[in-house]
């Protein structure tokens, strides 16, 4: 009797993590809501840049068409790189609690940002697009910061160099990591 309350008990456990499919479904939806919208605003940014060769335009209207322009391009990769986040987390968390996607597996063209294979290979991969989006997020606010002091410029310095330092650490915890030893053989 005891038996069979544990085999109940443990499958009901099991089963329960397809709670996890409302946090996939979920993730996805607003993955594919950002795709959309960073789309509709690259669009948008089309037919407002088309102004720029207008030769009725006068040259600070033009260079503030242009500052704005580049703005929005970088809010557009911003936007899109997010989506990403929630593609990869989507199909990471199916892939470690659900099942393997054995269509990305067996393909030649699935890219192996998309295969997970552990909690820490996701927060790894997660980890280094939230990174992108950080760069990419200061670099359109140095777009519009103003260089009124050398301390800003320092603080712009400062910014780049421990991006460029985050970038290294990035490089180097990769390939670190990619000398992991080949399964199948023993470790004597």
């Amino acid at each position: 009797m005891m038996n069979l309350i544990e085999r109940l008990f443990e499958g009901a456990l099991w089963r329960s993590r397809f709670v996890v499919l409302f946090a996939v479904i979920a993730s996805m939806a607003a993955g594919f809501a950002i795709f959309y919208m960073a789309t509709v605003d690259v669009v948008y940014l089309i037919a407002h840049i088309s102004h720029y060769a207008d030769p009725g335009l006068a040259a600070n209207a033009r260079k503030v068409l242009h500052d704005e322009t580049i703005t929005h391009i970088v809010e557009v990769v911003d936007g899109y790189l997010l989506a990403t986040v929630m593609l990869i987390f989507s199909l990471g968390m199916y892939e470690l609690f659900i099942s393997d996607i054995d269509e990305a597996r067996g393909s030649k063209t699935s890219s192996k940002i998309l295969v997970i294979e552990s909690l820490d290979d996701l927060k790894a991969r997660l980890a280094k697009v939230i990174l992108m989006i950080l760069i990419v997020t200061l670099f359109e606010n140095a777009l519009k910061m103003e260089m009124n002091t050398t301390l800003d410029l320092l603080y712009l310095g400062a910014s780049l160099a421990l991006i460029g330092l985050a970038l290294y650490l990035t490089h180097a915890a990769d390939a670190h990591g990619g000398e992991k030893p080949e399964s199948g053989k023993s470790h004597d």
